[in-house]
């Protein structure tokens, strides 16, 4: 049995196929903000954020017409940012930490930073996973803020199952450390 979900905002969606400014503006009002988070936490750079934002917007608003109600309006929209931050990424030719070495690692050591001492808010680690590593700090928005298995993490980058493992341990152990260490030089009172 085949699910169709219904999007909430279908009937805006089709006023915006036909070209309504109107309707894109409410579109893009209704999701730019959860999409900047995931641009931001994908480039680490507000201003190369904003402008994948508007590029992902640009793109999805041109393809709008391939959109077929199969999911959300917003899942749809998630997945053109994320391709947009990666294929920047790539495009900048950021060295995403990955080593051949890992690639044939199969088994994924436990985090070896001992943590029940240290305060994890979500201030920290969103702090702490700023100062990671470009490759680092990719595989744990995707796997960890946008919910993608290493599977899927795997085909987006073009890497292997196991170095997806990989990257996202040492992203745990090294926001852990930056947090235990207190480099972090933002503390919320909020």
């Amino acid at each position: 049995m085949t699910v169709i979900q219904t999007d909430i905002h279908k009937p805006i969606i089709e006023k915006a196929l036909q070209g309504n400014r109107k309707a894109q503006h409410q579109l893009y009002n209704m999701y730019s903000k959860a999409m900047l988070n995931i641009c931001f936490r994908m480039m680490n750079n507000l201003p190369e954020a904003e402008d994948m934002l508007q590029e992902s917007f640009i793109e999805a608003f041109r393809r709008l017409d391939s959109f077929r109600f199969e999911s959300t309006f917003g899942a749809w929209l998630k997945r053109i940012c994320i391709n947009k931050c990666i294929n920047e990424l790539k495009r900048k030719k950021v060295v995403l930490e990955y080593n051949d070495q890992w690639q044939q690692i199969e088994r994924v050591e436990p985090v070896t930073t001992n943590t029940e001492d240290i305060d994890f808010s979500v201030e920290k680690i969103k702090h702490a996973m700023a100062l990671l590593p470009d490759g680092y700090r990719v595989v744990f928005s995707l796997y960890l803020l946008e919910g993608y298995d290493h599977e899927e993490i795997a085909g987006i980058l073009n890497i292997s199952e196991s170095t997806s493992k990989t990257q996202l341990m040492r992203a745990k152990k090294k926001v852990a450390e930056i947090i235990k260490a207190g480099q972090i030089d933002f503390i919320s009172n909020n």
